[in-house]
């Protein structure tokens, strides 16, 4: 299973994060497929970019963000977008039978 979830950077006591895609078995700061955003919490106020574009093609084909990515990802307005693209597409599913 692909999924979207942080992988830790940075010093210590001075963490920040990437948003990657990984396979669910690699390990939490292990080999990754492809990172498509960072956060940075030690900022005031927190620092979060995230490319929408490779997010949304991710979540398209299947990729399971962990609960602390979907906070992320719906803070970065990229689920509300997921979300329209997903139900219009079954709204015109049903519009068309």
């Amino acid at each position: 299973m692909v999924k979207l979830r942080l992988r830790r950077m940075g010093a210590k006591d001075q963490p920040f994060y990437r948003i990657v895609v990984v396979d669910s078995r690699a390990k939490r700061d292990g080999k990754y497929i492809e990172a498509i955003g960072y956060y940075d919490p030690k900022t005031d106020p927190y620092t979060l970019k995230v490319e929408e574009e490779s997010a949304l093609k991710w979540l398209k084909v299947g990729a399971q963000p962990t609960e602390t990515v979907r906070s992320l990802l719906r803070k970065a307005g990229v689920l509300q977008k997921f979300h329209e693209f997903r139900y219009a597409k079954e709204t015109q599913a049903t519009e068309t039978e």
